[in-house]
């Protein structure tokens, strides 16, 4: 007789799926959809084209998106020199499966694929002050002081900003390290669909 699952049963397995956002399969792109309308109600669906998001996803075996996430990449200019960056935006994980280490599967694999990523200097991103270690625990760095200021240079919006408690977190690729952006302003500017990514 099967008794059914016991104590220290798995959960079901899961598996990281990345698209390019354009590419995403519809079924996963209305499940992807649902959770951030979930998270950030009101919230425009997909990300600037211009930014060339991916779309990193972790799902079970039945085809279930247990968290997502997308990838941005972007040129900056900061201390006379360009970078190309990349970073983390609209990270989430269904609500009835929080708790489980989805999310942070999910942020290791994004970092491991963008540090894979030939010609990518470094991955920069902001999040509210209490998830920092959670991006600290899957292997990005505070960068002490820094601000990272998003939207247009007409409209700009930074990480300092009334009502914010950001930090940033980062990591470093290529030859400049943390020394080149702690402690400074960050000219962002993704533009006004990903006003801070």
């Amino acid at each position: 007789m099967n008794a059914g699952p016991g104590p220290g049963a798995h959960a079901p397995a899961t598996r990281v799926l990345g698209f390019a956002e354009a590419e995403l399969p519809a079924a996963l792109a209305a499940q992807v959809a649902a959770l951030e309308a979930e998270a950030w109600p009101g919230a425009t669906p997909g990300h600037d084209p211009a930014l060339a998001p991916r779309a990193l996803l972790l799902v079970t075996a039945d085809g279930t998106v247990a968290a997502s996430l997308a990838l941005l990449f972007k040129e900056i200019r900061h201390g006379g020199r360009t970078y190309r960056a990349a970073g983390l935006s609209s990270v989430v994980t269904r609500r009835a499966l929080r708790g489980r280490g989805h999310g942070a599967r999910l942020v290791a694999a994004a970092r491991r694929e963008l540090a894979a990523v030939p010609g990518l200097d470094l991955v920069l991103f902001s999040c509210d002050r209490p998830l920092a270690p959670f991006y600290e625990a899957a292997g990005f760095t505070r960068l002490p002081g820094a601000v990272l200021v998003g939207g247009t240079p007409e409209e700009p919006l930074a990480t300092d900003g009334p009502g914010f408690d950001k930090e940033v977190l980062a990591e470093f690729l290529g030859p400049d390290g943390a020394a080149a952006f702690a402690g400074t302003r960050i000219a962002l500017h993704p533009g006004l669909v990903d006003r801070l990514w």
